[in-house]
């Protein structure tokens, strides 16, 4: 995860892009903003679903997970690891991107849209 860390009003918080948002603060919209995308780098596919998501997963030895309802939640057998995603795709963020593609190195990246 790349960005800035800025610190204003006591609260600390990570900049993704600091050249699109302004550090001050201020609510200048930039119109640079880009939006990050999850790519499964065999197939070059962009995951824009959960479905799509969960078949490359599954295909890599990941078992889903029913215990929470809020939750979509995968597992890989052989590891310790654990995947958590918000139920809604709209709020899949780039936190929970940089998650699978660290449990998963060679099958996915994140890439700027």
């Amino acid at each position: 995860m790349s960005g800035v860390w800025v610190f204003k009003n006591g609260v600390v918080r990570l900049v993704e892009n600091p050249a699109a948002e302004p550090l001050d603060g201020s609510s200048r919209q930039a119109s640079t903003t880009r939006r990050k995308v999850l790519v499964h780098t065999p197939t070059n596919e962009v995951m824009t679903s959960y479905a799509v998501l969960e078949r490359k997963l599954l295909e890599l030895g990941w078992e889903r997970y029913y215990d929470d309802p809020d939750l979509f939640q995968f597992h890989k057998p052989s590891t310790v690891h654990l995947i958590s995603l918000p139920r809604e795709f709209s709020r899949f963020r780039s936190m929970h991107m940089y998650d699978i593609v660290v449990k998963n190195r060679n099958s996915f990246e994140v890439r700027d849209m």
